[in-house]
Order: structure tokens, then C-alpha cells, then sequence
């Protein structure tokens, strides 16, 4: 479909690309460690070792097994080693699921829309978390990044994800959390919308879809 504005054609949004992580389903890493009781230093020295590194993207990018970025972690402050490994034997607690997920993809497919999703998504996060991420049945599509071995704001995983579905980039939007990642969606053609609350998103895509 196409729009005319003041005698020249633009194309309209066709579909509509969601990241995961406090945006489908929440990231609740700091709830889950704090689930653990442990002090407030050790609650802090955790998040240095694992969230908050460099290493955590390099899960997300799905190269290293889990034994390597175990280990990897552990180096990072080895006077928690006992404490990263309980906190990462499982992480089911670690994904949250949001109740709105669901009833909001239907309702845009229901109005047309393709749905589809790029997330920077660890294997293990995946397996055991998967009772979080039940809407992504009800998707059209979409990439993790360990899957792939690409992680955002990349503009390889969003070319990736347009070539593999057939997909124009100025035919979708895309949401996400973090700034840098919508910016980069923006670069290779996509309307973009960082996620701040619910209802601030959906006034945004209302907008977006009404032009």
C-alpha cells in the first residue's frame, strides 16, 4: 500500500518488528538475582561480573558455549565464582512474561499487519524461558541473535531479517528499548519507536499507522 503526500508516493507500514526484552516479555535480571538473597555488595559484584560486561553481548551473540562464558564470568571477579555458578545453573527466572504480549499481536494481526521480532537472545535464556516466550507462536517470524550469530544495533541482523522474509525496510517498524538500536533500524530504512511505557508505544504506533 501506498500513501500520497504532497504528490509523492511513500510507502505504508506492512509490519511491525518487536524486540523481546522489556518490551514483549520482561528482562527481570535484577529481580531474579536479588530472588537469591544475596548482600547488596555481592548483588552488585554479580551484575559487574555478568549483566553490565562486555561478555554478557557475546551470550547473546550464541558463539561461546555455556562452559566459556561460565568461565568467562567467573574470571571476571573470581571471589563470586560460587555465586555465578548458582545464579547460572538455570535462569528460567530471568524472563518474565508480560499478559499483554499476546492480546497485542492479535490485535495488529487482526488489522493486517505482519509481525515479526529481532532480539538479542542467548541460547540458554531461550531454552529455559521458553514458558515466557509463548507469543512468539503467534509471530510471523523473526531472528534471535544467537541463532544467527548477530547481535543489534548491527545492520546485518536487520537485513538479515528483510531478506530472509521477503520484507521492504520502509514497509516496517520497529520497536525496541534501547535508543541505539532503534536508531540503527532507522539507518537501514525502518520507522523506528523506543519503548518507554505500553501506552506511550501504542499512541507512537497508532500515529505511525494512521499516515
Amino acid at each position: 500500500m501506498y500513501k500520497t503526500l504532497y504528490g509523492m508516493e511513500e510507502k505504508m507500514i506492512q509490519n511491525i518488528v518487536f524486540d523481546i526484552g522489556n518490551v514483549l516479555a520482561g528482562f527481570a535480571w535484577q529481580d531474579y538475582y536479588r530472588s537469591f538473597g544475596f548482600s547488596e555488595d555481592i548483588f552488585e559484584k554479580l551484575a559487574d561480573a555478568t549483566v553490565r560486561s562486555d561478555l554478557w553481548n557475546e551470550m547473546d551473540r550464541g558463539k561461546l558455549s555455556d562452559d566459556q562464558l561460565l568461565e568467562g564470568f567467573i574470571q571476571n571477579d573470581p571471589s563470586i565464582e560460587k555465586e555465578i555458578r548458582e545464579v547460572f545453573k538455570n535462569i528460567k527466572g530471568i524472563i518474565r512474561r508480560y499478559d499483554y504480549a499476546i492480546p497485542w499481536i492479535r490485535e495488529l494481526k487482526s488489522r493486517g499487519y505482519g509481525i515479526y521480532v529481532i532480539s538479542n537472545f542467548a541460547r540458554k535464556a531461550y531454552e529455559e524461558c521458553i514458558e515466557a516466550l509463548d507469543f512468539l507462536e503467534e509471530t510471523d517470524g523473526g531472528i534471535l541473535s544467537y541463532q544467527v550469530k548477530l547481535i543489534k544495533p548491527s545492520p546485518e541482523i536487520y537485513q538479515l531479517l528483510c531478506s530472509r522474509y521477503g520484507l521492504q525496510a520502509e514497509e516496517c517498524v520497529f520497536i525496541d528499548d534501547t535508543v541505539k538500536n532503534v536508531e540503527a533500524a532507522i539507518k537501514e530504512g525502518m520507522k523506528g519507536i523506543t519503548f518507554h511505557t505500553l501506552d506511550q508505544v501504542k499512541e507512537e504506533l497508532e500515529k505511525l499507522l494512521a499516515c
